[in-house]
């Protein structure tokens, strides 16, 4: 499978999880206002998640490529449905 349908694939995924869809348009609202290191000291000092969850997180809050690709698709894929 190309590369392209695996991330298609994976950003429809997403648009199914309204918590999902949640978290990760705010963490790219925040990757707009170049606030992202503020989350990920928030995120490494919280007491309540555990490591993988922390880790994966931070990961997606650190590639701001993806967050506004998936800002964008959520945006356009509203506009279809």
């Amino acid at each position: 499978m190309s590369e392209w349908l695996q991330d298609l694939e994976a950003l429809e995924a997403i648009s199914r999880d309204p918590d999902a869809c949640e978290i990760l348009l705010r963490m790219a609202a925040l990757a707009h206002e170049g606030r992202t290191g503020t989350f990920l000291d928030e995120l490494h000092s919280d007491g309540d998640l555990d490591r993988d969850t922390k880790g994966a997180l931070a990961e997606l809050a650190s590639d701001a490529s993806f967050l506004f690709a998936l800002e964008d698709y959520l945006t356009r894929t509203a506009r279809v449905h």
